[in-house]
């Protein structure tokens, strides 16, 4: 029990959602290579190429266009917070 109080103080001080690019890559493969594809390079005209998509949106419209989808992307809302934070981390 003596060990409780410096965990808590630890877990109050790390980031709640901190971005991890290896993670939102193997979240890419998972849920994004289908349409945008392996090297990112998108679809023209049907799929965007997220590999510069830092240049189009901000990340809080990245962040909104992954739970609320658009266009023919649909919405991946069952991602938790963190896997949104994740998949907005891959260098675009």
């Amino acid at each position: 029990m003596a060990a409780l109080p410096p965990l808590a103080a630890a877990l109050a001080s790390a980031p709640a959602s901190s971005q991890d690019a290896e993670t939102g890559a193997k979240l890419y493969a998972a849920h994004c290579v289908a349409c945008h594809g392996a090297d990112r390079a998108g679809v023209a005209g049907t799929f965007a190429a997220p590999t510069d998509v830092g240049k189009r949106l901000d990340r809080k419209k990245i962040k909104e266009a992954i739970r609320n989808g658009g266009g023919l992307m649909p919405p991946f809302g069952h991602l938790s917070e963190k896997d949104v934070e994740d998949l907005a981390a891959l260098p675009s």
